[in-house]
């Protein structure tokens, strides 16, 4: 019998780790709060304690072929961005097609997880959970914590002066679920993020007047991108990612701020973020501009102070009659059933080992999954995650020293802070990480090899979309449908365009997009050397 491994939480990062534990031989047993599957993604009329929560309109920021199990692609008719009801579909799927839900106890609160007397030497955890009004403990040999982080809402409420005198009502962008109450409105959204974005264009067909106040700016992307690609299609690449890694930093930010702005001047619609060459992580909606143009949603500076039925902005603007704020002010990473030490280790920080093992355990056998994000999707990286930490578990792979992981916890600290100007922010470079846990688990690709061996594929891998099944290409967990899953991806991309065929399928030819992105630089340093 294998080691037991308790898994909080029945999302995309709990299925991904029950399908790494039982391929790797552990007895894993997954608790969930709720009745069903999917977390995030388990679209709910009302907003539930504890448990993620989204609106009825949410459709994906990732494509359907980035955004995989690796060896799980989703059917060729499937939209390249899905409603939330087309990817429970496919977690659903994924899980009966793998056999995953027997391992599930469902409608089961976990409490408390606490380390056993032993630990120190066993690594043991006990488990306390709660089903029907019954409490039960069990031994746990590891925990693999999945329980997301779009659970807590975060609501500073002290930085607005006067809210506490505000008429109107507030609402955290998790209460949101559709725009019918708000008819006839005057809303003010509180936040540029997703979210705030979302809530403030749905809105505004139907509220009378809607503005969004944003404190820094961000850049907001369209789903739909060069030539009419998906985004992350054309976008999330090695050899995009060599290069912004590899070029001087004024090539590479001229070139960051070039792509953002390539669909409008964000400086002309309000928006420009305060510090424009910052990586932090763009907003994704293909309406806001044009709701700008039409004058349906406004763009304002930091909110002031409220008066009873006002927000006065930092500009002196003032925003009358309002009759409801929004939030959409993210949310804070919280495990009320951790002692807190455990995660964040050091100075409130959370502090872990590649974002998922806390290093100052005397044993490796905590791991959370899904605590991290990027430009890349969750369901790959939560795969990859749940695969080392399995391996980790199960004592196949060794973690570093306590001191290396520190050193290597710090040396990303300060690379967040250059590109993402916040060391603490759960951001991180899609490829790289990605490539780095490749690398524990032995299923890193070797391009120069991948060259000489199979030229076809590795220009596809190279310049290509960075999709999930080259991370299981090679080495332990190796699927063998991913070779042709990469070469056919592009055909999986465009079938459910051509509804009406008028012409061949068009692909996109990589050569020519990064030459002509690279054309400008190319001549400057050329002026350069030939002046100087």
């Amino acid at each position: 019998m294998g080691k037991r491994v308790a898994i909080i939480g029945a999302g995309v990062s709990g299925l991904a780790s029950i399908r790494s534990c039982v391929e790797e031989g552990l007895e894993p047993t997954c608790f969930e709060r709720s009745n069903d599957i999917g977390g995030l993604w388990k679209y709910s009329d009302h907003a539930e304690e504890g448990r993620a929560s989204i609106y009825q309109s949410v459709f994906t920021n990732s494509s359907k072929e980035m955004m995989c199990f690796p060896d799980f692609p989703y059917p060729d008719d499937f939209p390249n961005f899905m409603h939330n009801s087309k990817i429970q579909e496919y977690i659903t799927a994924f899980a009966k097609e793998k056999k995953l839900l027997k391992y599930i106890q469902f409608k089961t609160f976990v409490s408390s997880i606490n380390k056993r007397p032993d630990f120190s030497t066993t690594g043991q955890w006990e488990v306390i959970t709660e089903k029907d009004g019954k409490k039960e403990s069990a031994i746990f040999d590891a925990v693999m914590v999945c329980s997301g982080h779009h659970v807590y809402p975060h609501l500073p409420k002290e930085s607005f002066p006067g809210l506490k005198d505000f008429k109107g009502k507030c609402f955290h962008s998790r209460d949101y679920k559709e725009p019918g109450a708000f008819k006839g409105k005057r809303v003010l959204v509180i936040g540029l993020g997703n979210s705030g974005c979302d809530i403030a264009t749905e809105l505004s067909h139907t509220a009378a007047q809607v503005i969004i106040s944003s404190r820094s700016g961000s850049w907001v992307m369209s789903r739909v991108w060069d030539n009419g690609y998906p985004w992350d299609m054309l976008y999330v690449t090695r050899f995009g990612t060599f290069l912004k890694n590899n070029l001087p930093t004024a090539i590479s930010d001229w070139l960051y701020v070039k792509q953002m702005n390539a669909r409008f001047k964000h400086e002309n619609y309000g928006l420009m973020p305060l510090n424009g060459t910052l990586r932090k992580e763009p907003v994704f909606n293909d309406e806001l501009p044009a709701c700008i143009l039409c004058g349906t949603v406004s763009v304002k500076p930091n909110v002031k102070k409220f008066t009873e039925t006002s927000a006065i902005f930092e500009d002196g603007t003032v925003f009358e009659a309002i009759d409801c704020v929004f939030f959409a002010t993210g949310y804070n990473y919280a495990y009320p059933f951790l002692d807190d030490s455990i995660i964040k280790s050091r100075n409130n920080e959370v502090t872990l080992f590649k974002g998922i093992f806390p290093p100052l355990l005397e044993k490796p056998t905590m791991a959370v999954i899904g605590l991290v994000q990027s430009l890349g999707a969750a369901i790959p990286t939560a795969d990859l995650q749940a695969r080392w930490a399995a391996l980790v578990i199960k004592g196949t792979c060794a973690l570093p020293s306590v001191k290396d992981m520190m050193d290597d916890i710090d040396e990303k600290m300060g690379r967040k802070l250059k590109w993402f100007g916040n060391s603490e922010t759960i951001q991180t470079d899609y490829i790289v990480y990605m490539d780095e846990l490749a690398s524990f688990i032995g299923a890193k690709l070797n391009i120069p090899w991948l060259f000489l061996t199979d030229p076809k594929l590795a220009v596809e891998v190279f310049f290509g979309p960075c999709s999930p099944y080259q991370f299981r290409l090679v080495g332990p967990g190796k699927w063998p449908g991913a070779r042709d899953a990469i070469l056919t991806q592009w055909d999986r991309t465009l079938k459910p365009t051509k509804t009406r065929v008028v012409g061949t399928l068009q692909k996109p030819g990589f050569f020519f997009h990064w030459l002509k992105l690279l054309a400008v630089p190319m001549l400057l340093i050329a002026v350069f050397l030939v002046l100087f």
